[in-house]
């Protein structure tokens, strides 16, 4: 069994009790969408390429940072986002995408999302192209005051329009801070 198999299986139970504790049985309902919540800064940091090629000459773990605005619900459920990640080997993602909430409970939320940007790699992994498509999820406790702190898992590659597509897994903690910004 390699490294990656063991982060996946690892990752899955973690996200798997995770659901255990909050989801009540039966009695629950979920909700989608946050109407209520404010637009977001969302400050992350973590791993980049958790589960890196075998065959890769360049690249492998390293280091992630990332910010975000997150805008509130402004499409039905669903709240856009721009964001830009670095690496610690040099790699730089600017993108742009949407996410919409499935509300738990008032506390426990899961956001889906999906973006496209640029990707610029550094002397990191070559992920095939400077356009990526990133897609994941978050698990995240919601404060009174409307803060978040989660756990986000998210898969990043070219969707094949480039010969070379490995793919790379990051795994990021994250904390959201509410902003009152008017959107004119």
């Amino acid at each position: 069994m390699n490294v990656s198999t063991v982060v996946r299986r690892l990752a899955i139970g973690l996200i798997a009790i995770v659901l255990a504790g909050v989801v009540r049985p039966a009695a629950a309902q979920l909700t989608l969408g946050s109407p209520a919540d404010p637009g977001r800064l969302a400050l992350s940091a973590g791993a980049f390429d958790i589960t890196p090629s075998d065959g890769s000459r360049h690249g492998g773990t390293a280091g992630e940072f990332r910010g975000e605005y997150r805008f509130p619900d402004t499409l039905w459920i669903f709240a856009p986002f721009v964001g830009m990640s670095v690496t610690t080997d040099g790699a730089f993602y600017g993108y742009g995408g949407i996410g919409f909430d499935i509300n738990f409970t008032p506390n426990w939320v899961l956001t889906p999302n999906g973006a496209i940007g640029y990707f610029g790699r550094g002397s990191g992994t070559n992920l095939g192209s400077s356009t990526e498509f990133r897609t994941g999820a978050e698990l995240a406790y919601r404060f009174e005051d409307m803060s978040r702190f989660g756990v986000g898992f998210y898969h990043t590659s070219n969707a094949g329009i480039g010969k070379h597509n490995p793919g790379e897994q990051s795994a990021v903690v994250t904390y959201s801070i509410p902003l009152s910004l008017p959107l004119y």
